[in-house]
């Protein structure tokens, strides 16, 4: 009997922790798969996917710079992928049809709210950012019904597209758009959408959207506290997170979506955390 195979497709890709999380998972649940990494030429993205459905693949996530890439080359996608604009989780379905799913919205909220007891529910969030990123979280958050959202991204039109995209869903939260140094009062939760972090960094944001009890999430992650981390405890933020955990989290739901099983993810994150 031969494993399934699965795959995280990108470029680059060898710093990908996809294939550790995902070998962890079917070693917690029992599942017959091998999760590999696949480096795809940047201009032949689709050729790599077909191939690997045509010998036999199962599923694959996929990275920078494809998401949006796979999103088009889709025949059917699922919801959330649809208004995300981009794809991390491909599979064929029982017809064949190349399927697109988004796994990243649920995996930030799943996060904050399961594994670190964050409520949105009737917050104030602020969000940075107007990219990909940005764009593929939005609903999930909106779907959580806090009392506002606030879209602060360097290129105000940028911010204004999404509220209009997202106007529908908002039913209720106040969704806006800003530039970054128009905020001035504390929120309840500032997510950094923005990979300025990686490159040290850092929206030119007003320190005094940093309250006492405000929760900073950074998307990014990193070995130390990310940039952006830093200087939300500087300011003196007691309730910081990165985005190692959305990783472990987006990924197990693509195993749901692929395996029909969902992993445990506590015990993956803290693995990682020690790796």
């Amino acid at each position: 009997m031969t494993n399934d195979l699965y795959a995280v497709v990108g470029h680059p890709i060898s710093h990908s922790k996809s294939p550790r999380i995902h070998s962890l998972f079917a070693q917690q649940t029992g599942e017959a798969l091998e999760y590999t990494a696949i480096q795809a030429p940047l201009d032949d993205f689709a050729g790599t996917v077909t191939e690997f459905f045509d010998r036999g693949g199962k599923g694959l996530n996929v990275t920078v710079p494809f998401k949006e890439q796979a999103w088009q080359l889709a025949a059917q996608r699922t919801a959330r992928a649809e208004k995300a604009g981009a794809a991390n989780t491909l599979y064929r379905d029982d017809q064949g049809r190349l399927t697109a799913d988004n796994t990243d919205g649920c995996g930030l909220v799943r996060d904050l709210t399961v594994n670190h007891g964050v409520g949105l529910a009737g917050a104030r969030i602020l969000v940075l950012g107007a990219g990909g990123a940005v764009r593929g979280v939005l609903e999930p958050l909106l779907a959580e019904r806090p009392a506002s959202v606030t879209i602060a991204n360097r290129t105000l039109a940028k911010a204004e597209t999404l509220v209009q995209l997202f106007a529908p869903e908002a039913a209720g939260v106040a969704l806006s758009a800003c530039g970054f140094t128009e905020p001035d009062q504390p929120f309840d939760v500032i997510i950094n959408g923005t990979s300025a972090s990686l490159q040290g960094d850092l929206p030119p944001l007003s320190p005094a959207v940093i309250g006492i009890d405000t929760v900073v999430y950074d998307m990014m992650y990193a070995l130390q506290t990310t940039t952006f981390n830093q200087w939300a405890l500087d300011q003196g933020a007691r309730h910081v997170h990165d985005g190692l955990g959305m990783l472990v989290e987006q990924a197990a739901e693509s195993f749901r979506v692929w395996r029909g099983v969902r992993p445990r993810s506590e015990p993956v994150i803290e693995v990682l955390r020690n790796d």
